[in-house]
């Protein structure tokens, strides 16, 4: 799913041209330490690139608790960067796959936008009252996936680069929720949705207990499952998948409803946050989600994924995000800084795979 055009009998030919005959495909592998390699560099070098991560995390925490003191320690701020961790990183999970399959889903945000608008709609939380909340979840899901589905068909079989087709996407879902809601704000009225979603288990709020089994379950799809394999090798050398038997376009529309699920999904723990469906939720989650995979390891170009990486990598934005609200700082300076560790991450990345090809 590297960006490639798939030919009439399912398959897709990189980027770069087919695979010469009596070439050997080196065998992209998702480990279990979270990550995959185009040249299977071992698990000591997942553990470290993990541990790399974990670092810088510990050392964003430390920065905050010298300038923030208390206030950044406190219980409750702590449970604020988890729960704002939680929507954006159940849709960084399904952004993982893509681009582990080589692809980019640029939709994932206004998908979020239209499953919350289309999740509270009049019509929708009527039925929820006569039947039971789980009405509007169920609705917010089955959005999410079908504008997943909708993507993927359009890059397997109508040959449209990922970028294109979930641009347009982006467009498109983003209007017909305007559309929908008027532009306006719908309230969530069902206090049985509310009572759950804004609930904690422990002390922990639920949907941060979602987040962990979203990325849980992401986890052993990726490194425990047959789609798991699929997809890294889809995204290391859709030819050599295809010679292996790999139905590259049906994969590809599997990974693409996964990203559609997770949005919908995202959009339904939204919904119990701040208790509104908006046109305007999600705007520009697609590049967050996009910083946090590739801070987290996972390769722009397609080949290796790490869901262990991404959680970090969605951990360490927004840990900066809340450093920087305390101490009162610039939004362009916090944005500055942002950009500069994606770029530092993809050179990083770069060396990597330099690295991989020289061994």
């Amino acid at each position: 799913m590297s960006e490639q055009a798939p030919r009439s009998d399912g398959s897709a030919e990189p980027a770069g041209g087919p695979v010469p005959s009596g070439a050997v495909a080196t065998e992209p592998v998702a480990d279990s330490g979270g990550t995959g390699s185009r040249a299977r560099p071992g698990r000591g070098a997942g553990l470290g690139r993990s541990l790399g991560l974990v670092i810088a995390l510990l050392l964003i925490c430390l920065v905050g608790a010298l300038t923030a003191g208390d206030r950044f320690l406190d219980v409750d701020n702590v449970l604020t960067i988890v729960r704002g961790a939680a929507v954006i990183g159940v849709v960084s999970i399904g952004m993982t796959f893509v681009i582990t399959a080589g692809g980019i889903d640029l939709s994932v945000g206004s998908v979020l936008g239209l499953a919350s608008v289309w999740a509270t709609t009049l019509a929708t939380q009527a039925m929820a009252e006569d039947v039971h909340w789980i009405v509007m979840v169920f609705t917010g899901v089955a959005v999410g996936t079908a504008a997943g589905i909708v993507n993927g068909i359009v890059v397997s079989y109508g040959r449209v680069v990922s970028f294109i087709a979930t641009f347009a996407m982006l467009i498109a879902a983003r209007g017909l929720a305007e559309i929908i809601s008027g532009r306006g704000t719908q309230l969530v009225t069902d206090e049985g949705f509310d009572a759950f979603f804004n609930g904690s288990v422990l002390g922990i709020p639920t949907i941060v207990w979602m987040f962990l089994a979203v990325a849980a379950l992401g986890w052993v799809v990726l490194n425990r499952t047959t789609f798991g394999r699929r997809t890294v090798a889809v995204g290391g050398n859709a030819e050599a998948a295809r010679l292996a038997g790999i139905n590259i376009r049906r994969h590809t529309v599997y990974v693409f409803a996964l990203s559609g699920f997770t949005a919908g999904l995202a959009a339904v723990m939204m919904l119990g946050r701040t208790g509104a469906g908006s046109s305007t939720n999600g705007t520009l989650y697609e590049l967050d989600a996009i910083a946090a995979v590739v801070v987290g390891g996972t390769l722009l170009i397609g080949g290796r994924g790490t869901i262990v990486g991404t959680v970090i990598g969605v951990l360490i934005f927004q840990t900066l995000t809340n450093v920087f609200v305390l101490n009162n700082l610039s939004t362009s300076v916090q944005a500055l800084v942002q950009g500069a560790i994606i770029v530092v991450a993809v050179l990083l990345q770069q060396r990597f795979v330099v690295r991989a090809r020289s061994t």
